[in-house]
C-alpha cells in the first residue's frame, strides 16, 4: 500500500519547484496581515506538517502512539493568529497548527519540543506527563482535549458565560473581562446530539441578550472517518441559527481565513454574542495512521483530495505576493523537516512512566491555598430572618440541605448554583427554595432543559474560578449527559497532569422508595454509571443531619483539594422526620450553623450500636430502613448488633469499614441498588479478600429490574421486614 504521506510530501516539493501551484488571487492587502505575520503563519503551518510525518514515523519504530493528524487542516494557523493568547481555547485535535501558531504569542514556548515529548508519551511532556498525546498548555490558556466527539462544546459555553457572569457578580475571574472563548471541531461531530445541544444552549442564550463570548469553529473538511458530508449541509443546518452569526472561510487560503476570522473576533469581542466560524478544508492520510482509506475512497479522490494541500495553497500567496520565492519556501519546509525529524530522534529517549502510580498520580487533582474568606455580605440573622422560628425546631433533610446551601453561598461569593427549576420554583423538592430571593438569578441559575448544558456550564464556569454547585433533577436524567462526567470532568485533571481543575459539587435526587410519584424514570437504583470513574467523590447521606455535614465536607473538598463531588440525595428520605413512630420526630435534626459543626470528613462512616453477634452494613435507604429492622432485632429477637451508614460510597474508607465488621460474628449487607453491579458486589469482595476468617456473610440487593409505578413501586427493592428476616436466618 502507498504510503499517501510520502506521496503529498514529493508532491509539495515538485509543484513548487516546478511553480505548479493552485490559482489564487487573494492578495495580502486585503488579508489584513504583514509579510512577516504571512510567512509565521506558514512557518506554523510547515511544523504541523511535519510532525504529522514524523508521528507517522515514530509509530512504525514503535516509539509514537498517536497518528490523528492536522493535515489538512493547517488553515487553523491563520484563526489563532486573529486571536489573543488569553481567549480560552477549546481545540479539535487537528489543530496542531492552531497550538503552534498561538504558542508564538508567548516568549520562550518550547512547541516543538514539548509536542514530540507529547508524542512519545516522555513524562517530561509539559501538559500530559506522557499520558496521552494532546494540544494543551495552562500558559497558552488550552485546557487539553483527547478524543473530542463534540464532547468540550457544552463547557466552552460555559467557560463563555463565566465571563460574563463574574462581572455581573463583581468577581475578577481567571479570564479576562474582554476575553472570548473558542471551541473547534469537526463537519461529522456537528451531528453529534452533545454538539447540537451546545450551540443550541449557546444560540438560547444569545436570544434572551446574556453575554456570551464564544466562537464555534466547524472545520468541514467534508467526511467523517468514512462517511461523506452531504455538501453545504453545515451551513444549511447552522447556519441561520438565531443569535448565532455565522461566518464562512476558505481554509485552504490562509489570506481569507484570516480576514474572516478578524471579522468574527471583532463581532464577538464587541457585541459578546456568539459566532459559529465555518471553515473549509480537506483533510490528508485518512482518519489516523491505521485507517485505510481506500477502502472508501476511490484512487480519484485520494488524488483530487492531495491536489488541495493548504500548503500550496499558501506556497501560491507567499509567492504572488512577493513575500518569498519558491527557493525560500522549500527552504523553510525542508529546514523545519531536518529539526523536526532531529528533535524526535532525542525525543524518543526520554523516560517513559513504568508503574500504575506513576499513570495515577494526576487522576486526583493537586490541594489548593485559598486566602481566608471575606466576611458575608449578609449577616446570618438577615439571612434566615424569614425561617428563625422554623430553626428552633428539628427539620426534615429537605430543609436542612436549604439553609446549608444558603450559608454555603454566603460564605463563599463564588459558589454558583444552576439547574432546572432550581431558581423561581425552588427545586422540584424546594431543596433550592428562597435561594435565588437571597442571592439572585445570576447565583442561583434556572437552565434550560438539557443536563450535558448543565453540566456544561459547570465544567466551564470552574474555568474561571467559580465554584459550580450543579443539580440534575433525578439521578435517571443524568444518563442524558454521563459522558461530561466521565469524558471531561473527571478526566481533565488526569490529562493536564493537574494543571487544570474543574473542581463541582454535583447534587442528584436519586434512589428509590419514592411514594405517589415515579417509575423508573424518577426512581432510578443503580449508581454503577459513577462508581467506576476515577476520581469522583460519591457523597450519600442517609439523614438531614448527616446531610448538612457531608454538604459543607464536599464543598470543602471541591474548594481546597479542586474534586469533582456527587452529591446524591435520596428522594424518598427528603421530607422523612420520624424513624419508628408518627410525629417520633427521630429522624429529624437540629441545624447547627457553620459555627458549632461537627464535621464529617470524607470517609468517615456512621455507627449505631456496638453490639457483635450481627453487622449490618448499608446506606441512604437501605441504612433508615436497617435501623427501623435494628430495633425489632434487638428489643424481640435479642440480636446484639451495630447498624454501619457508609456515608460516602466512592472511594470507599476501606479501612474503617473493615474496623467496623472485623469484631462481628455475622454481616448483613444491605443494598438498595440492584444485584448487579451494584455497591454489595464491591463490599463482598472488600470482606472476604481482607478479613480471614471472614464473618458470616449475607447481601440483600434489589432485583435487576426497573422500578414500577403504584402499590408494587418498593417489591423490587428490600424492605424492613426482608432485612429483619435474613438477619435472623443469617444469626440463628
Amino acid at each position: 500500500m502507498q504510503d499517501r504521506a510520502e506521496i503529498v510530501h514529493h508532491n509539495f516539493l515538485t509543484r513548487v519547484q516546478d511553480e505548479n501551484l493552485p490559482d489564487l488571487t487573494t492578495t495580502l492587502a486585503e488579508s489584513g496581515l504583514s509579510p512577516a505575520q504571512a510567512v509565521e503563519i506558514f512557518e506554523s503551518q510547515c511544523l504541523s506538517r511535519q510532525l504529522d510525518n514524523v508521528s507517522r514515523k515514530l509509530q512504525t519504530q514503535g516509539e509514537g502512539f498517536y497518528t490523528i493528524g492536522s493535515s489538512g487542516h493547517e488553515g487553523n494557523a491563520a484563526i489563532a493568529a486573529a486571536f489573543r493568547r488569553y481567549d480560552m481555547a477549546f481545540l479539535h485535535y487537528r489543530d496542531a497548527a492552531f497550538f503552534i501558531q498561538r504558542s508564538k504569542q508567548l516568549a520562550g514556548s518550547t512547541t516543538l519540543w514539548d509536542m514530540l515529548l507529547s508524542f512519545t508519551t516522555a513524562k517530561e511532556d509539559p501538559i500530559s506527563g506522557g499520558r496521552h498525546k494532546v494540544l494543551g498548555s495552562k500558559a497558552l490558556f488550552v485546557p487539553p482535549q483527547t478524543s473530542t466527539i463534540a464532547s468540550h462544546l457544552p463547557k466552552a459555553v460555559g467557560a463563555a458565560y463565566s465571563i460574563g457572569l463574574n462581572r455581573r457578580l463583581g468577581r475578577k475571574g481567571i479570564l479576562p473581562d474582554d476575553g472570548v472563548i473558542l471551541c473547534s471541531f469537526g463537519d461529522a461531530s456537528a451531528n453529534h446530539s452533545t454538539a447540537q445541544g451546545a450551540i443550541n444552549t449557546a444560540s438560547w442564550t444569545s436570544y434572551r441578550n446574556v453575554p456570551l463570548p464564544l466562537i464555534f469553529i466547524c472545520e468541514d473538511n467534508g467526511i467523517g472517518i468514512s462517511t461523506p458530508t452531504p455538501e453545504g449541509w453545515i451551513k444549511a443546518s447552522l447556519g441561520n441559527k438565531p443569535g448565532l452569526q455565522y461566518f464562512y472561510c476558505n481554509g485552504l487560503d490562509v489570506f481569507d481565513t484570516y480576514r474572516i476570522s478578524r471579522e468574527a473576533e471583532e463581532y464577538t469581542r464587541k457585541t459578546r454574542k456568539p459566532s459559529f466560524l465555518h471553515m473549509g478544508c480537506i483533510r490528508l492520510f485518512g482518519h489516523a495512521g491505521p485507517d485505510a482509506q481506500h477502502m472508501y475512497l476511490n484512487q480519484k479522490q485520494i488524488e483530487d483530495t492531495e491536489s488541495h494541500d493548504p500548503l500550496l495553497y499558501s506556497a501560491t500567496l507567499l509567492i504572488k505576493n512577493n513575500i518569498l520565492d519558491k527557493e525560500k519556501i522549500l527552504n523553510l519546509y525542508k529546514g523545519i523537516g531536518e529539526t523536526v525529524a532531529r528533535a524526535a530522534g532525542q525525543a524518543m529517549t526520554r523516560p517513559k512512566m513504568h508503574s500504575a502510580p506513576e499513570v495515577m498520580e494526576s487522576i486526583i487533582p493537586p490541594k489548593r491555598t485559598l486566602p481566608p474568606a471575606q466576611k458575608p455580605e449578609i449577616s446570618r440573622l438577615d439571612l434566615f430572618k424569614d425561617d428563625a422560628a422554623l430553626m428552633k425546631q428539628p427539620q426534615h433533610m429537605a430543609k436542612l440541605l436549604s439553609w446549608t446551601l444558603a450559608d454555603l453561598m454566603n460564605d463563599h461569593p463564588e459558589i454558583v448554583a444552576a439547574g432546572e427549576d432550581i431558581g423561581r420554583k425552588g427545586g422540584a423538592y424546594t431543596v433550592t427554595q428562597k435561594l435565588q430571593n437571597k442571592f439572585g438569578a445570576h447565583r442561583v441559575i434556572d437552565t434550560l432543559l438539557d443536563e450535558q448544558s448543565i453540566l456544561g456550564l459547570a465544567i466551564g464556569v470552574a474555568h474561571n474560578d467559580i465554584l459550580p454547585i450543579p443539580e440534575i433533577q433525578f439521578l435517571a436524567y443524568l444518563h442524558n449527559a454521563e459522558d461530561q462526567l466521565r469524558g471531561e470532568a473527571a478526566t481533565l485533571s488526569f490529562f493536564s497532569n493537574g494543571q487544570y481543575t474543574n473542581p463541582m459539587v454535583l447534587r442528584i435526587a436519586g434512589l428509590g422508595y419514592q411514594k405517589g410519584f415515579g417509575g423508573h424514570f424518577h426512581n432510578d437504583n443503580s449508581i454503577a454509571v459513577l462508581r467506576d470513574i476515577p476520581g469522583l467523590i460519591i457523597a450519600c447521606p442517609s439523614n438531614g443531619g448527616d446531610a448538612v455535614e457531608m454538604l459543607r465536607e464536599s464543598v470543602r473538598l471541591a474548594r481546597e483539594e479542586q474534586r469533582v463531588v456527587i452529591f446524591l440525595e435520596p428522594i424518598a428520605l427528603y421530607m422523612t422526620r420520624d424513624l419508628h413512630d408518627p410525629k417520633d420526630n427521630l429522624w429529624a435534626a437540629d441545624y447547627k450553623p457553620p459555627a458549632n459543626a461537627t464535621p464529617i470528613r470524607l470517609g468517615d462512616i456512621g455507627q449505631y450500636g456496638n453490639g457483635t453477634d450481627l453487622c449490618i452494613l448499608s446506606y441512604a435507604n437501605g441504612y433508615y430502613l436497617s435501623r427501623q429492622a435494628a430495633k425489632i432485632l434487638e428489643e424481640k429477637h435479642k440480636i446484639k448488633l451495630r447498624v454501619i451508614d457508609l456515608r460516602w460510597l466512592a472511594p470507599l474508607h476501606k479501612e474503617a469499614i473493615l474496623d467496623a465488621v472485623k469484631p462481628c460474628k455475622n454481616l448483613l449487607i444491605v443494598d438498595e441498588c440492584r444485584t448487579t453491579g451494584s455497591l454489595s458486589e464491591t463490599l463482598m469482595s472488600l470482606i472476604h479478600e481482607n478479613l480471614s476468617p471472614p464473618p458470616n456473610t449475607k447481601r440483600l440487593a434489589a432485583e435487576d429490574s426497573f422500578i414500577p409505578l403504584g402499590r408494587v413501586a418498593t417489591v423490587t427493592m428490600p424492605g424492613k421486614e426482608e432485612i429483619i428476616e435474613a438477619a435472623i436466618k443469617l444469626v440463628k
